[in-house]
């Protein structure tokens, strides 16, 4: 039945499937590989732009089917190695005078791109014979028929290795070359060394050997004109360009492998084989910078050492050795002219100066190096440790730097002066000869109100950080006494003020120190205390003993000092009116005389008479004479 439609629905179309060729005998499978065959061969003479994959694909598919993938594979191997033994290779070594790396290169991407369009024929052979059989895929088949047959032949692998070499040592001497056809060679030997268990032997074999070794012996030799041309600074600069060259070198045409070993070969040749000359190099080495602070010198020979293997050790060495010696004459020659106080200040001085530039020397030259530091570090407790002294003059020097009325010094500088200091406490090794001294010094400081107390916490708590609890417990004690001193003097002027009594006019002030944290010893002699001061020291004695039941109090008069208000008379002595004195219009002399409780002692006996005998004033000072006298 027709109907009206116009044009008739067309069917969909049927898959078809094409039925396997039922005659597979010899003539089959033979013009089968022909046609794959002429098909590889036209291939290798790039003459593929007619040929049907698809039709190519589907023979090979059909001969590896009816199972003659070996004869398939067999047949593409012996194809592939006649046309790199008839053609390739007759064409690269007819180039070993005139282009060769150039040719050479072409081959090996002709190749390539041949090996690549061929795999894909036989693909099917690949995956499925291939595999089950263990042999090498198509692709690396005809890479490693190229290693043998072209680039491992005789003349072109000698010529090859000759012309790599050759290129490098030209660019090492300023020539230009093309950098591209290395590089290219250089990746040929990379891709052409995967088939083995070092997947780096050809390149390895065919360059980089005979490159470390040439490299090496390159290096000898300029190394040797270097050091006999430069001194050790230039001679460092010239080394590190030199390596910065190799490492580019490896990274722009050769294979960035190649860096660590051409690096290590430069370390070993530029480096490790004359480090001991370059540190010692007289007029430029070591000490020479140091002595002349060749910070920037100094970082480049760190930077060149650190790269080896003990490099670092021999500039140690080296560095201690100057340091110890330098230290060693300073603590040696302490007894220049002048007193021991300012010897003191100036011994220690020298040592923070010292530490000071070491200090400068690790972190700017020797980036902070553990091992520097605890190389310094020894040096420094070696040589300290020679004077006996060092433990007293830190001491003395701390001394000075706390005492009130320092001049010239802001409370930040002798807050960074103390922390130095600290520093060289560090290294001391009888740091309770130090204790033993400090508290000496403290004491006269707070004693006769010199101290500067915010600085002076500070160190307390300096060295209550560095040694702990029990070493500062007598030293804060010293400090508790005297906070307690001065609220017991308050107690003690209310006390007077209620009971009216002016001590005859004398502004007594007392320390009452608690035995055993004080250095606090017998006096070497008894003093006459004179009797008005004596009278308001038993005032005071009556008063703690009252509030303190069962203490006891002993006057430590060689401990003490006294504000005189002295006049002098005209014709009695010779000084003009200065700072804290008067004259009067009758031209008496007025001043105020601060003195130890002994010279108060000898000073007061002079309200008695003018002139005193020597003999007669001290046994009258110390010990106290009648009226006779």
């Amino acid at each position: 039945m027709s109907g009206g439609f116009g044009k008739s629905k067309k069917e969909p179309s049927k898959m078809r499937i094409r039925a396997l060729p039922l005659n597979t005998d010899e003539k089959f499978i033979s013009d089968t590989w022909n046609l794959l065959k002429n098909a590889i061969q036209e291939i290798q003479k790039k003459n593929n732009s007619g040929l049907s994959f698809e039709e190519l694909y589907r023979n090979a598919y059909n001969m590896v089917l009816f199972k003659h993938g070996q004869k398939l594979y067999d047949n593409a191997k012996v194809v592939v190695e006649e046309h790199l033994e008839t053609r390739v290779r007759v064409i690269v070594l007819k180039s070993l005078n005139n282009n060769f790396l150039e040719t050479l290169n072409s081959a090996w991407n002709d190749h390539q791109t041949s090996m690549v369009m061929i795999r894909d024929i036989l693909m099917y052979m690949d995956r499925v014979f291939v595999g089950q059989v263990k042999l090498l895929s198509v692709y690396d088949m005809g890479l490693i028929a190229f290693r043998d047959l072209v680039v491992q032949h005789g003349p072109v692998r000698e010529h090859l290795t000759a012309t790599l070499l050759n290129a490098v040592a030209r660019e090492r001497h300023g020539e230009i070359f093309d950098r591209g056809a290395v590089k290219t060679a250089c990746q040929m030997l990379m891709s052409l060394s995967g088939h083995s268990a070092n997947p780096r032997d050809v390149y390895e074999e065919e360059f980089e050997r005979p490159f470390l070794h040439e490299t090496a012996e390159f290096y000898q030799m300029e190394s040797q004109n270097l050091l006999a041309e430069n001194s050790a600074s230039v001679y460092i600069r010239k080394v590190e360009a030199r390596v910065k060259e190799e490492r580019e070198r490896a990274a722009h045409y050769l294979d960035p492998s190649t860096e660590v070993p051409v690096a290590q070969v430069l370390e070993r040749e530029l480096i490790t084989a004359h480090m001991q000359t370059i540190v010692e190099m007289e007029n430029s080495g070591v000490v020479f910078m140091l002595k002349n602070e060749r910070i920037d010198d100094l970082s480049c020979m760190f930077k060149l050492l650190d790269r080896v293997s003990d490099g670092l050790q021999v500039m140690v060495g080296c560095t201690s050795k100057h340091l110890r010696e330098l230290g060693s004459g300073l603590v040696k020659d302490d007894e220049s002219e002048g007193s021991a106080g300012k010897n003191a200040i100036t011994y220690i001085q020298s040592l923070l100066d010292l530490r000071e530039q070491y200090g400068r020397f690790l972190s700017d030259a020797f980036q902070s190096s553990k091992v520097f530091a605890r190389a310094i570090g020894s040096d420094f407790e070696h040589f300290i440790n020679l004077n006996t002294k060092s433990p007293e003059y830190l001491s003395l020097f701390v001394d000075d730097k706390l005492k009130k009325g320092t001049k010239g010094m802001t409370e930040q500088e002798i807050e960074a002066v103390l922390d130095r200091c600290m520093i060289l406490f560090r290294y001391l090794q009888e740091k309770d000869v130090f204790e033993r001294y400090y508290k000496q010094h403290l004491a006269k400081r707070l004693l006769f109100n010199k101290s500067a107390s915010d600085a002076e916490k500070n160190m307390i708590s300096r060295l209550k950080t560095e040694c702990g609890c029990q070493f500062t417990t007598k030293l804060e004690g010293m400090f508790k006494d005297m906070v307690l001193s001065n609220s017991t003097m308050d107690d003690f002027r209310n006390h007077l003020q209620k009971t009216v009594n002016t001590l005859d006019g004398v502004d007594l002030s007392v320390r009452v120190l608690t035995t055993g944290c004080w250095p606090v010893h017998a006096p070497p002699v008894n003093c006459n205390i004179p009797s008005q001061a004596l009278r308001a020291f038993e005032c005071f004695k009556r008063f703690y003993i009252n509030a303190h039941t069962g203490r006891q109090l002993t006057l430590q008069s060689h401990m003490g000092f006294a504000d005189l208000h002295a006049q002098f008379y005209p014709g009695s002595a010779k000084e003009q009116p200065n700072e804290g004195a008067s004259a009067g219009s009758s031209g008496i002399k007025k001043h105020i005389l601060q003195v130890t409780s002994f010279q108060m002692c000898i000073l007061m006996l002079f309200n008695r008479r003018d002139a005193w005998n020597f003999e007669v004033l001290s046994i009258s000072a110390l010990r106290g004479l009648d009226d006779s006298f």
